[in-house]
């Protein structure tokens, strides 16, 4: 199985995709920032459960 790649191709097609991007505003910043930072809290706070309950079962004698 041969594999053809045209960089050339692949790269006017990124430039284009980039053309057409619009750059966002304040309010899409902020609320790109609050997901993200949502979903960090949401992810440490999973992580801090798990250590905490391994914690507790390792103090138990488990």
């Amino acid at each position: 199985m041969k594999l053809n790649f045209n960089f050339e191709k692949i790269l006017r097609d990124m430039y284009n995709t980039l053309k057409l991007a619009k750059k966002g505003g304040w309010i899409e910043y902020k609320i790109q920032l609050k997901l993200v930072l949502l979903g960090m809290g949401v992810v440490g706070a999973i992580g801090f459960i798990i250590q905490f309950i391994s914690s507790l079962i390792s103090y138990s004698g488990g």
